[in-house]
């Protein structure tokens, strides 16, 4: 497998799987941009690739996914720095966090504010996205978008996993990411045979949770573990390269089995 001379484009490139992302595409030859609305968060990523892999070319943009002004400059920087673009790898995600006010709360009193945000980045930000790309993609010759959604953009929560943490599931998380997985249903026909259109779908990632919420996710998970960012990278390479040349439309469950009970 083999994406030399090919360009990338990660949104949110500076996050754990957007990192590991990017490095498995710069490890196979292709010239990745990171794209994250912090400067610095993306800098620290890409000279950690760099570090790690001598002679990769990671480069940085720096946009807010929230802003639709924003995202209409890709397009024009992307042209303008590579000349080209083979790969869009729609990976960022508004996840917030139990601070955040209106999202990890009971169902009647999770905010409509909150739920346009999560709505915003995680799905109308990958459509436009891919959109403004999508000339860029279809000159290259074998133009491909992988789009990250998840597990819970497949099927229901188990709310009792949270049980005696400050952890939740909000609606608008699991809404946005089914939008992700029909999303690229649609776009795969659409754009097809000049563009594929394929879905990466992951399942948790151990990141320090509470021991009571690792206990029961584990139990309940065929491979007995919690995900690592490295799992997602195959997957994503797949999509991403002439191995999968005559994939679209599909949506790949990497969860440890955690959907397949």
């Amino acid at each position: 497998m083999s994406l030399k001379g090919r360009v990338a484009v990660v949104t949110g490139g500076a996050g754990h799987i957007g990192r590991a992302v990017a490095a498995g595409l710069a490890e196979l030859g292709a010239t990745v941009c990171l794209l994250d609305r912090s400067a610095e968060a993306a800098d620290t990523a890409a000279d950690g690739i760099r570090n790690d892999l001598v002679g990769a070319r990671v480069e940085c943009l720096c946009i807010d996914l929230e802003s639709e002004d924003d995202r209409n400059q890709v397009a024009r920087e992307v042209m303008d720095r590579f000349g080209r673009l083979d790969i869009l790898v729609n990976n960022a995600g508004f996840v917030g966090d139990s601070r955040l006010a209106g999202w990890v709360t009971d169902f009647e009193q999770q905010s409509i504010e909150t739920w346009r945000r999560a709505i915003e980045v995680n799905l109308t930000a990958a459509f436009h996205i891919s959109q403004s790309l999508s000339g860029l993609l279809r000159a290259s010759g074998h133009g491909s978008i992988v789009n990250v959604s998840s597990i819970y953009g497949n099927v229901g929560p188990d709310m009792s996993l949270y049980d005696g943490t400050a952890m939740g599931n909000p609606a608008a998380y699991a809404v946005s990411k089914g939008g992700v997985v029909q999303m690229t249903r649609w776009l795969s026909t659409v754009l097809a045979p000049d563009i594929r259109v394929n879905c990466v779908s992951p399942g948790g990632v151990s990141r320090g949770q509470p021991a009571p919420f690792i206990e029961r996710y584990i139990a309940r998970t065929p491979l007995r573990r919690m995900g690592r960012e490295d799992d997602f990278v195959g997957a994503v390479c797949y999509f991403a390269s002439d191995l999968s040349d005559w994939v679209t439309g599909q949506n790949l469950m990497v969860d440890g089995g955690w959907t397949a009970w």
